[in-house]
């Protein structure tokens, strides 16, 4: 029988599984401890969890710059387990609704393919490239998309 994915603001309650997952999806470059209570805990951040059968199985987080007219996801993932089966795409989808600019912009690795033709399909384009950017040095494509475009 299939089973629902979820998707609900995640609370600082969801710390351990949020560990778990950082760890999982990014083992070059999870995110300390520190910055994980902060993306579950600081006001004004976007933080949506991806559940099935009750267990995190993704999870994003986005940040408004209202200024500048855009919004930032500052990391998404879905446990390697549980690819493709939308949790990724929902995921961003409530985020950015959520968000509610004009436009939205992320950072992927170069070599992540598999999200970047994600981030293509849901209406994602590269305009720029980041060299050194992650903590092992490789370089991060910078994708956007213009929500007014897409009518979401």
């Amino acid at each position: 029988m299939p089973t629902m994915i979820e998707i609900n603001t995640a609370s600082i309650l969801d710390l351990g599984a949020l560990r778990h997952l950082e760890q999982a999806c990014f083992p070059k470059d999870a995110w300390p401890l520190l910055d994980l209570v902060a993306v579950l805990s600081f006001p004004g951040v976007v933080r949506l969890k991806a559940t099935e059968n009750n267990q995190m199985i993704g999870f994003i987080a986005g940040e408004s710059r209202e200024h500048e007219g855009v919004g930032w996801i500052a990391t998404v993932g879905v446990l390697p387990e549980h690819r493709g089966k939308g949790a990724g795409r929902a995921l961003l989808e409530a985020c950015e609704r959520q968000l509610g600019l004009p436009r939205v912009k992320l950072c992927v690795r170069y070599t992540n393919y598999e999200a970047i033709r994600m981030y293509e399909r849901t209406g994602y384009r590269a305009i720029d490239h980041w060299l050194h950017y992650y903590n092992d040095g490789e370089d991060a494509l910078v994708m956007e998309k213009r929500i007014a475009e897409t009518g979401l």
